[in-house]
């Protein structure tokens, strides 16, 4: 919304979007007027379709399990002129992307350089009093045990992120980072930047 004639005042911007995110910018409120000024202009994502989004940067969207209240949830392969990286922040549960999606995290995990996981929730005792099976995500433990299966350089590509507030991991001397530190296993730095080429 910041693009509008009210603030940036773009030209053209463009916005690269999945079907369903496309439908909603065009039909709703505040944003179709975006479309009408012609403050952005869509470019359509596909489902494990890579698409251009520079001169030597491409992304393949890749549909996920989650809320998907007003449109798609998707991860994305980032491909750099040599390198690549799975961005998942949001994601229900492992193994129902792949029995829906047919996509197998470990797979995923070993076509790229890094990748960048869910990490909302450490385990099911994080929030008490609420229903955690309604609040789906990967535990961070499990997806550690998980993983810990992996050989080595594949477990070292993952960068977990996308840490909810409530999750102790994100403090140095918790237990939490202990056990994840003893598993080999890393959170993303605040700012952390990866080469692509």
């Amino acid at each position: 919304m910041f693009a509008g004639h009210e603030s940036a005042g773009s030209n053209n911007l463009k916005v690269f979007a999945m079907p369903r995110m496309m439908d909603y910018l065009t039909t709703n409120g505040p944003w179709d007027q975006l479309l009408r000024y012609s403050n952005i202009v869509l470019q359509a994502l596909r489902d494990n379709e890579k698409t251009a989004v520079g001169e030597s940067l491409f992304v393949t969207p890749h549909l996920v399990p989650h809320r998907d209240e007003y449109s798609e949830t998707v991860g994305f392969v980032i491909h750099g002129p040599s390198k690549n990286v799975l961005f998942l922040p949001d994601i229900d549960d492992w193994d129902r992307w792949e029995s829906e999606y047919g996509i197998r995290i470990e797979s995923m995990i070993a076509e790229v350089d890094f990748a960048y996981l869910d990490a909302t929730f450490f385990d099911d005792n994080e929030l008490p009093g609420r229903d955690m099976s309604k609040i789906p995500h990967p535990r961070l433990f499990d997806s550690m045990q998980r993983f810990s299966k992996l050989a080595v350089t594949e477990q070292s590509k993952v960068r977990f992120f996308h840490i909810n507030h409530s999750n102790r991991v994100r403090f140095e001397d918790s237990e939490e980072r202990r056990l994840m530190n003893e598993l080999n296993f890393s959170l993303a730095g605040q700012n952390e930047r990866v080469c692509l080429d």
